[in-house]
């Protein structure tokens, strides 16, 4: 089918900007995407991050304040019940958040309580006793039977405390009872608003949830969820002890942008490890950058529109030069090496001409500099070692050659002892010299067909080709090879460091499970080494 110039003109016209329209929209809705992630994601996380940190600070003001209570006269050397229980009632009236609190003989029998609840009852078999002979205790959030019939309950909702107990001393340091606190577990509401009423009042269906280390189980979040189990792989990235954010998606379930943190406790208070995770949903998260998405295309189909007509009316006073010009693009199109021509004729045409070579040329520009943006989003930043995208790329294809030739790949999870002491001490510049440094030591330690790769911080994977006879034998030479370098002494500017490693390691083999599951595990095993005393290698017994 043969067309008019005028048509062809127009269309060309159109074409070019409805592709540089796309090419425009992509660019822009990927910064705007990263841009709101980023400030988004960070207030998420920070948002979580302070609420973590709210949440234990009262858990170590209430167990503090137990504590003191508990070196007063009145409890060391008892003076009468009547006295003590006036001390408990005036503790309760100053604190309302402590819903119960009671003095226990070293019998377990309650002496003295607020309002006499459970005064006279032997409660030697809870925890909030057994566990206080050994020390202050807190316990995790949990129902009360016994106190949930005796407490006022207007809302008819299954009541939740969080206990703390502290041993109460005689003066010759004896342990002459237990004097032990129920929290209501509603304080947490308040924390709750403090945070996220003024986070709501700028972001969209906000969501918060308070989970617990023991079960998963959801202490505080949307009605519906709480007191359920939490399955949310990002639970288990917010338990790694970063305060981060993430993309949530999961197939078959909504898209979340989740800010995350984990309560390690505060002060002399060790925590209970509730993980606080604030998450928004993606497409609220993304709306305004999905609304500028679409008026880039409407504008764009707009301007296409009219430079078509523009073109149309052009074409006849344009018709030879643009023939050659149209040529020309064809070639282009095919892959040749060749110049748009210039022309004399019409200034307009000459100007088109000029242009056209630009545009091709600064397209070739970017897509170099695509190509070079696309090799360092595989890269670290820091160390230029592979990051988590590049490792799931290389796990691809080693889990397929593994496959073929029957052999398995060896996981060494791993993280450096003492790290955190470098930075604290000679500042970050120097902690990023000395991770470049070990970045170094690692590469000599495996070889071109293994990979090492930074997941951030100063925690490291290591894959390795190992056979399908002694895996964990060939593991454990290069592991104990890479521990034997770390300790070596690290000069920087002038200074002599010296960190060590831990290392957990698991063997992937053709018959077992998935990467993800192999790596978790070395990631346990790696925990399992920093807790036997570091600076060593521990497999996973499950793989």
């Amino acid at each position: 089918m043969s067309l008019s110039l005028r048509t062809l003109f127009s269309t060309a016209f159109a074409v070019i900007i409805i592709l540089l329209t796309a090419m425009l929209s992509y660019v822009i809705g990927n910064r705007s995407t990263t841009s709101v992630e980023v400030g988004i994601g960070s207030s998420l996380a920070a948002e979580a991050n302070q609420m973590s940190e709210k949440l234990d600070h009262f858990m170590w003001s209430r167990s503090g304040e137990i504590e003191v209570l508990s070196k007063l006269n009145a409890f060391q050397e008892p003076v009468g019940q009547v006295e003590v229980g006036g001390l408990l009632d005036q503790l309760k009236k100053s604190l309302p958040v402590f819903t119960w609190v009671g003095f226990l003989d070293k019998t377990g029998n309650v002496v003295a309580s607020t309002d006499q609840i459970l005064q006279g009852t032997n409660i030697s078999q809870r925890p909030v006793f057994q566990q206080a002979l050994k020390g202050t205790f807190v316990g995790d959030v949990h129902d009360a039977v016994l106190l949930s019939k005796l407490l006022p309950n207007p809302t008819g909702e299954a009541l939740q405390f969080v206990d703390v107990s502290v041993p109460v001393m005689d003066k010759q340091g004896q342990t002459s009872g237990v004097l032990a606190a129920h929290l209501s577990w509603e304080w947490s509401r308040e924390v709750e608003a403090s945070i996220v009423n003024p986070l709501k009042e700028r972001l969209k269906g906000v969501e918060v949830f308070v989970v617990s280390k023991k079960d998963d189980t959801i202490l505080l979040g949307p009605a519906a969820l709480t007191g359920k189990r939490m399955t949310d792989a990002v639970l288990q990235q917010a338990r790694s002890g970063n305060s981060s954010y993430v993309i949530e998606q999961e197939r078959g379930r909504d898209s979340y942008l989740t800010g995350y943190a984990y309560g390690d406790g505060y002060m002399n208070y060790p925590g209970l490890g509730w993980t606080v995770i604030i998450r928004q949903p993606a497409d609220i998260a993304f709306a305004s950058v999905h609304q500028l998405e679409r008026f880039i295309l409407i504008s764009g189909l707009l301007t296409a529109a009219a430079f078509a007509l523009i073109g149309w009316l052009l074409a006849g006073w344009i018709s030879r030069p643009l023939r050659d010009i149209t040529r020309t693009a064809d070639l282009l199109s095919s892959g040749a090496d060749v110049e748009i021509p210039s022309s004399t004729r019409f200034k307009d045409v000459a100007i088109l001409s000029a242009s056209l070579r630009g545009l091709v040329n600064n397209l070739t520009k970017t897509e170099t500099k695509l190509s070079y943006m696309s090799d360092m989003a595989l890269h670290d930043k820091l160390t230029g070692l592979p990051n988590r995208a590049a490792l799931d790329e290389f796990l691809a294809h080693a889990v397929s050659k593994a496959k073929q030739k029957r052999t398995t790949l060896s996981f060494l999870y791993m993280d450096l002892d003492g790290f955190k002491k470098v930075n604290d001490t000679f500042g970050h510049a120097v902690g990023d010299a000395l991770l470049q440094e070990v970045a170094f030591r690692l590469m000599d330690c495996t070889r071109d067909n293994e990979i090492v790769a930074r997941l951030g911080g100063d925690e490291f994977v290591i894959i390795l080709n190992t056979s399908a006879g002694k895996p964990m034998r060939e593991a454990e030479v290069v592991a104990s090879r890479i521990i034997s370098k770390i300790n070596q002494p690290i000069l920087i500017k002038g200074e002599e460091l010296r960190v060590g490693c831990s290392v957990g390691a698991a063997v992937w083999s053709p018959d077992g499970g998935d990467t993800v599951e192999t790596l978790r595990l070395a990631d346990e095993a790696l925990y399992i080494s920093k807790r036997s005393g570091k600076n060593r290698i521990t497999f996973e017994a499950a793989s």
